[in-house]
């Protein structure tokens, strides 16, 4: 009986070989894609470091903005006193001399209602008696010292300086007032708006009138006017001094921080454009301004190291 023979194959691959599946096929690469692929690829490549070398970024000195209207007059009180009256409302125009709020003291009201009731009293007399001498001067001296005191009760009515528009109104009636205190503005017919940026005071060597300045106001995002820088500021001033220029009503709405210098620019009319609609410029308004203070290549921004190899374009 012959032995049983040795299989030289294992039963797992004698199974696989007996089965269905199919082998796979080699892996087939068309040389026309492969072709084109590298030829784009390459061209990528070329028109990327040709743009770093040939192509520039500019660079920007960025800051708060305040817009300032000229023409504008801020009426002040030069006596204390209660706000009796108020005449005019913002927006409401008014003519040179025109009455906009009065104002009384306590003090000289009962003054002159003392006068005059010592001139009545008197005048009785002069009219009962004509030839008492005493009488006629007295009442003499009392009318003088009640056109005196009308005189003070004048001069705490608050008159315009010149036509205009209200632009703002500062008291109510009944308000107390200090010596001093901005009570009301007029803007007047001839305006001139202006723009003041405080942008970072390490960047003065950069900045120079004629540069362009882009301003987005407050409320009008995404919206930018382009402006000439008129000046610039020959000190690096810190924020105290800056809150000084601004003025208080304007100041605490600012944030500071910093060594700054101030840029001004002018702003070619009153108004402005937005989605169609025209809209007045404000006092005080606020703003982002960026000015650009230099040019540098993109290889140089992404490699600084090659600085002064390649040098860098400054405006």
């Amino acid at each position: 009986m012959d032995a049983p023979r040795t299989k030289i194959f294992r039963e797992e691959a004698l199974r696989h070989h007996e089965g269905a599946q199919q082998d796979g096929d080699v892996l087939r690469i068309s040389p026309a894609w492969t072709r084109w692929t590298y030829w784009t690829l390459l061209a990528l490549l070329v028109s990327a470091l040709t743009y770093s070398l040939v192509g520039t970024l500019p660079e920007y000195a960025s800051g708060p903005a305040v817009v300032k209207v000229e023409g504008q007059s801020h009426l002040t009180v030069d006596l204390p006193g209660v706000v009796s009256t108020v005449a005019v409302k913002p927006g409401q125009r008014v003519e040179v001399g025109e009455v906009l709020v009065s104002f009384r003291s306590q003090e000289e009201t009962v003054s002159l209602e003392r006068i005059q009731r010592e001139f009545e009293l008197q005048l009785i007399r002069v009219l009962r008696d004509p030839a008492d001498e005493a009488a006629r001067q007295t009442l003499t001296s009392l009318r003088a010292e009640r056109e005196l005191a009308e005189a003070r009760q004048q001069a705490r009515t608050l008159r315009s300086p010149h036509a205009g528009v209200v632009s703002g109104l500062r008291i109510r009636p009944g308000q107390y007032v200090t010596p001093g205190e901005n009570v009301i503005s007029i803007v007047g017919d001839d305006v001139k708006v202006s723009l003041v940026a405080l942008l970072p005071g390490g960047q003065r060597p950069l900045l120079e009138p004629g540069g362009s300045l882009r301003v987005e106001l407050d409320g009008f995002r995404h919206e930018y006017h382009t402006l000439t820088i008129e000046s610039v500021g020959d000190q690096i001033v810190g924020p105290a001094e800056v809150r000084r220029f601004l003025g208080p009503e304007i100041a605490d709405a600012v944030q500071l921080a910093g060594p700054m210098v101030l840029v001004k620019a002018r702003v070619p009319s009153s108004t402005f454009m937005s989605k169609g609609r025209t809209f007045n410029y404000f006092d005080g308004m606020l703003a982002k301004a960026d000015a650009r203070v230099r040019l540098e290549r993109i290889l140089v921004a992404l490699v600084p190291g090659l600085k002064g190899a390649l040098g860098h374009e400054n405006r």
